[in-house]
């Protein structure tokens, strides 16, 4: 059975990781270039047009702007970039609505492989 993310139809703020999670991990050291995960950017470009997404890396500044003119030619849509982030486990802390709607998702990927669920807009 195909695993499904069942969310509100509110619009929402979507937060990934940069490496590993939408491009190659370290593939800008490693290969000397980056390289977009199968099925990331299309994935972004069916988020909702009022959704929002944040970026995030442990990359430091000075690959900031190779990394912003790399996801703008490989349209990968986001929002917001942060840099300098640290590399241990990142928390994401929300609250619930007194209709009972959790307000936090967190899920994990496998190190480069982009495998998230369908999204059902139901709740």
């Amino acid at each position: 059975m195909e695993e499904k993310l069942i969310l509100s139809t509110l619009p929402k703020t979507w937060v990934f990781d940069l490496d590993g999670t939408l491009l190659k991990h370290n593939g800008y050291k490693i290969d000397g270039y980056d390289t977009v995960l199968d099925g990331a950017a299309e994935y972004l470009h069916k988020l909702p047009e009022n959704d929002k997404i944040v970026l995030f890396t442990s990359r430091t500044e000075e690959y900031r702007q190779m990394t912003v003119d790399f996801l703008k030619t490989a349209g990968i849509r986001y929002d917001v970039i942060l840099f300098d982030m640290p590399m241990g486990e990142r928390i994401m802390v929300n609250d619930r609505k007194p209709s009972g709607l959790d307000m936090a998702v967190a899920l994990n990927l496998d190190r480069d492989r982009f495998t998230l669920p369908e999204i059902v807009r139901e709740r």
